[in-house]
C-alpha cells in the first residue's frame, strides 16, 4: 500500500463561515409604483402571518418560476426547423452554471445507466430595463443588483417517472458559500443570510451552489427569468384555471400598504397577463408568503395540466410564439445554453404524468435571531432532502418504486492503513439553524475512537460548525480507505466518506443527525410517499383544490 506522507498529520480544521452581519448585498424594500405594490410592512390587522411573523415587502414577479417551467415544456415540443432553432439560439441568454464553492457530487447511475435530473428555477427581481421597471418597481434601483426572489428545485427521477418540486422561501435563512462574480471576477466571501441575497453574490451560479450546501444534492442546470419575462410568457399561456374558498380582494388595508389589486369571486376562474400575475403575487389574502407558495403550485400544477389537455403541443404556430417568448425571456446555464440541449431537456420532462408530479414548500421554522425570517425545519427538511438525494418519490403512485434503491457502498482500491497509525481529527457539527450546539461532541466521539484503537485521534474543539449529517472527509485518493475504515469502526455509511480539498487528513465531523452516543445512530431511508406534513404537498393532478382567503380581504 502506498503510504502517504500525512497519514498520521492532523487535520487542517474546517474554516467557520464568517457572519456577513452588514449585509451590503442583502435584501432590499421595494416601494411600489401608484400603491399598487405588496409591500405591506405587516402591521394592521392585515398584516398577520402565520407563527407571527412579520414578513419583509413583497416583490413582484412570481409568475417567473411558473414561465421557466411553462418554456421548457414549450421547447421540448417544438418541431421547427434547423434555422428556427438557430434563430432561438441567438434568443437565449447564457451564464456560468456554479461560480460558487460546493462539494456536492453527481448521482451515481441506476442499473440502467440513468440518473436523475435537477434543474434550479430563479425568478429575478432585475430592474436592468425600463420594461422591468415599470412591472416591478422603484425606479431608484434601476442598474442594482437583483435578488433571487423565486426559487425552486424541480427533481426528475432517474426513470423520468416521477417529479418533486420544492420551492425555498425567499427570506428563509441559509449558510451561502464564497463565490465569484463570473462578469466582475470579485469574490464575495462566505456567508450567513436569506437566500434570495445569493443571486447578488457571484449571478445565479452563487444560488446553485447555495442550494447544493443547502440540500447535499447535485444540480444539473439552472434557469433564470425576470419581470418582462413573466408578462410575456404569462400572456402566451392563454389562459390558466385558479380557484378561491370567498371573495377576495388583496388592497391596501389601515396600516397594512400594498396588495397585488387580485380581486375574484369565490369560486373557479381562468386568469392570464395581469390578473395572474396578481394571483401569483398575492401575499397578504393568502396570509404569508407560504399562503402565496401554495397559490404558486396550484397554479403551476393547473398551467401543466391545461397544456396536456389543449392541442398546444401539435399548433406549430402556437408554439413558435410560444418559444420565441420563452427563449427570449430565459437566461440558463451555459451546457443547456441551446434550443436542441432545452428540447430535450423539455422532452423528458413531458413525460411525466400530471399525477406523479408533486409540488412542496421546505419544512421550515420560524428565525431564532430574526422573526421576520425562516430556518430549515431540522430532521423534516433533511427529509425532504434526503428524498431528493436518494431519488425517492413524494407519491406513492409508482408500483415498482415503494422502496428507494439499495444504497451501493464501493470500498476504496486503496487498502486502509493500521488504526493506530490514521491520523484523525473530531470536530463538533452538531449545530443547526434551530438548535444550539451539543458541547462536548468531538471529544466524546474522539475518546471513543481512541478506545476502538485509533490512538491517534483528536478532538478539535476551536471550532463548532453545522452540519445536517455526519461526515468523514478525507484529502486524497490515499486516504479514502483510511477515511472508510474510520467510518466502518463507528457505523457511518460509506456514502458519507467524502474527497474534500478543505482538510488535510482524515477528518470526522459529527453531526446534527449524531447527537447523543457514541455508536452513529442507525439512519431509516423514507420510502415513497414519505414527504413530511409539513411540506405542504400538493399532487399535480389534484383540480379541486382552492385557496382560502385571510378574512379582512374577503367582501
Amino acid at each position: 500500500m502506498t503510504q502517504s506522507g500525512v497519514r498520521g498529520e492532523p487535520a487542517r480544521p474546517r474554516v467557520q463561515q464568517a457572519q456577513d452581519l452588514g449585509r451590503d448585498d442583502g435584501p432590499r424594500d421595494d416601494a411600489a409604483p401608484d400603491g399598487g405594490g405588496d409591500n405591506g410592512d405587516g402591521g394592521g390587522a392585515g398584516g398577520r402571518r402565520r407563527g407571527g411573523r412579520r414578513r419583509p415587502r413583497g416583490k413582484r414577479g412570481i409568475l417567473r418560476w411558473s414561465a421557466i417551467t411553462l418554456s421548457v415544456l414549450i421547447l421540448g415540443t417544438a418541431g421547427a426547423g434547423y434555422f428556427y432553432y438557430w434563430h432561438l439560439n441567438n434568443n437565449i441568454d447564457k451564464g456560468e452554471r456554479s461560480s460558487g464553492d460546493s462539494k456536492a457530487k453527481k448521482a451515481e447511475p441506476n442499473a440502467a445507466g440513468q440518473t436523475p435530473l435537477n434543474i434550479l428555477l430563479i425568478g429575478s427581481d432585475s430592474r436592468n430595463s425600463e420594461e422591468n421597471v415599470k412591472l416591478g418597481g422603484s425606479r431608484d434601483q434601476m442598474g442594482s443588483k437583483p435578488l433571487g426572489d423565486v426559487q425552486m428545485l424541480i427533481h426528475l427521477s432517474a426513470g423520468r417517472k416521477h417529479a418533486s418540486v420544492v420551492s425555498v422561501p425567499r427570506d428563509t435563512r441559509v449558510d451561502i458559500p464564497e463565490c465569484r462574480d463570473p462578469e466582475t471576477g470579485k469574490t464575495y466571501p462566505a456567508t450567513n443570510d436569506i437566500i434570495n441575497a445569493s443571486l447578488a453574490r457571484g449571478g445565479a451560479g452563487c444560488t446553485l451552489a447555495t442550494w447544493e450546501n443547502l440540500t447535499g444534492a447535485y444540480i444539473d442546470h439552472w434557469m433564470t427569468i425576470d419581470f418582462a419575462g413573466v408578462v410575456k410568457m404569462a400572456d402566451a399561456i392563454g389562459g390558466v384555471e385558479v380557484c378561491v374558498e370567498h371573495n377576495v380582494h388583496d388592497r391596501a388595508l389601515p396600516g397594512t400598504p400594498g396588495g397585488s389589486g387580485l380581486k375574484l369571486k369565490a369560486g373557479k376562474h381562468k386568469v392570464k397577463g395581469k390578473q395572474a400575475l396578481q394571483w401569483l403575487r398575492t401575499r397578504h389574502a393568502f396570509e404569508s408568503d407560504l399562503g402565496r407558495a401554495k397559490a404558486q403550485h396550484m397554479y403551476m400544477n393547473s398551467m401543466i395540466r391545461t397544456l396536456k389537455k389543449q392541442n398546444v403541443f401539435t399548433d406549430t404556430g402556437r408554439l413558435m410564439g410560444l418559444a420565441e417568448a420563452a427563449t427570449d425571456s430565459l437566461k440558463v446555464s451555459e451546457e443547456i445554453g441551446q434550443v436542441d440541449e432545452l428540447y430535450g431537456l423539455g422532452m423528458q420532462l413531458k413525460t411525466v404524468p400530471t399525477d406523479r408530479i408533486t409540488m412542496t414548500t421546505m419544512p421550515n421554522d420560524v428565525d431564532p435571531q430574526n422573526p421576520n425570517h425562516l430556518v430549515p425545519k431540522g430532521a423534516d427538511a433533511e427529509q425532504v432532502w434526503s428524498m431528493i438525494r436518494d431519488d425517492v418519490p413524494f407519491d406513492n403512485k409508482g408500483k415498482d418504486e415503494k422502496k428507494p434503491a439499495k444504497e451501493q457502498e464501493q470500498a476504496s482500491a486503496d487498502p486502509a492503513a493500521e488504526d493506530g497509525e490514521i491520523g484523525i481529527v473530531v470536530q463538533n457539527g452538531t449545530r443547526s439553524a434551530t438548535l444550539a450546539p451539543v458541547g462536548g461532541r468531538a471529544h466524546a466521539v474522539g475518546q471513543a475512537l481512541v478506545e476502538k484503537g485509533f490512538s491517534r485521534a483528536t478532538a478539535d474543539g476551536t471550532v463548532t460548525l453545522a452540519e445536517d449529517k455526519t461526515v468523514v472527509r478525507y484529502p486524497s485518493a490515499e486516504l479514502e480507505g483510511d477515511g472508510q475504515r474510520v467510518a466502518k469502526s463507528l457505523g457511518i455509511p460509506l456514502s458519507s466518506v467524502k474527497r474534500s480539498t478543505d482538510v488535510s487528513g482524515v477528518t470526522l465531523v459529527v453531526g446534527a443527525d449524531w447527537r447523543e452516543g457514541t455508536a452513529y445512530p442507525k439512519q431509516s431511508k423514507p420510502e415513497a410517499g414519505d414527504v413530511p406534513k409539513t411540506a405542504d404537498a400538493l399532487n399535480g393532478s389534484d383540480s379541486d383544490k382552492c385557496m382560502p382567503v385571510y378574512e379582512p380581504y374577503r367582501w
